[in-house]
């Protein structure tokens, strides 16, 4: 490769590594390595085939120096727990937001063909849910407690296997990501499915409002955290299936780190989720308010942590690079 195509094919990344540079205290440790990498890659190359090049010095000094900051700015330990949470989740939410709204996406249209094809099929929901759920539903219906299933179980160890089932389905759906992104959007439009055929049945036998207000108590924050981890699942997948300039296992790599964080960022999530299920859904006769109070309080958090926090960091970023360059 000619000296002038390589430094016009890369000089917008290492202008980034600069910027990257001078804010180094906004950036998560995760993406100082990645850069450091792929920094160190160029010099190498540089150094093989432009060996006395003034490209070749101007790597060297970028490398150096992003490698000092990097040591310089090391965090211990229990930090990188609060800045896991608080700045590295945020920020991969943030450039995987495409991924996430395609996730909502796939999970929503899922669920209207649930409401229609149950709509259409009565039978539809049998097929879907299972012969055993549903006998059992249409006995606790003819009980007068159509949400009595909530109930069959102690509260701690109805909790503790809600919780693992739940964590175990969103890695499930990120793991998936493996076997392309299209994996991951099936298991999405499974459970959408499942979801619209559930919430119709309850509306045919005029009890949709007494479903929601129980099932959602829990659902807002457990079918959020899952189509978070579809995000995941899809993030892996396009690694894998559209590599872009990098290498295919080098790129597959990058989707599986973010998808990571994403899904180990929803297992609080889940934890809160179950904890909702096994000690609070069963209670239904909460008032309609404080049961409509939790499900607005839980969609409040998802909205705000996994979309405002995410648009609020970037846009910070991107004021405090504005000041450094001006």
């Amino acid at each position: 490769m000619k000296e002038i195509l390589f430094i016009r094919n890369n000089i917008e990344k290492w202008r980034a590594m600069e910027d990257m540079i001078d804010n180094v205290k906004f950036e998560m440790p995760d993406q100082l390595a990645d850069a450091y990498t792929e920094l160190t890659a160029d010099l190498a190359f540089a150094q093989t085939h432009y060996p006395r090049s003034r490209i070749t010095i101007y790597l060297n000094n970028l490398a150096s120096a992003l490698h000092n900051e990097i040591y310089r700015n090391k965090r211990e330990k229990w930090s990188r727990m609060v800045t896991f949470w608080t700045q590295e989740v945020p920020d991969v939410m943030w450039k995987e937001r495409k991924l996430l709204l395609l996730s909502f996406i796939i999970f929503m249209v899922s669920v209207l063909i649930g409401v229609v094809s149950t709509l259409g099929d009565e039978s539809f929901p049998r097929l879907i849910l299972g012969d055993g759920y549903m006998d059992m539903t249409l006995e606790n219906m003819a009980k007068g407690n159509p949400m009595g299933v909530y109930g069959n179980e102690e509260e701690g160890s109805m909790f503790l296997g809600i919780t693992l089932n739940n964590i175990m389905v969103s890695f499930n759906v990120f793991v998936s990501g493996v076997l392309t992104s299209f994996m991951s959007g099936f298991l999405l439009f499974r459970n959408g499915i499942m979801v619209g055929c559930f919430d119709t049945f309850f509306y045919q036998h005029g009890l949709l409002g007494e479903s929601l207000l129980a099932t959602m108590l829990h659902g807002t924050l457990e079918l959020s955290a899952i189509i978070v981890s579809g995000a995941a699942g899809l993030a892996i997948g396009n690694g894998w299936l559209f590599p872009g300039t990098y290498s295919r296992l080098v790129s597959f790599q990058r989707g599986a780190k973010r998808g990571m964080k994403i899904v180990v960022g929803t297992i609080p999530i889940f934890i809160m989720a179950g904890f909702i299920e096994g000690f609070i859904t069963r209670h239904t006769e909460l008032n309609d308010f404080i049961r409509l109070s939790i499900i607005l309080a839980s969609l409040a958090f998802v909205v705000y942590y996994f979309i405002y926090l995410p648009y609020k960091r970037n846009y910070h970023l991107n004021n405090e690079n504005r000041k450094t360059k001006g």
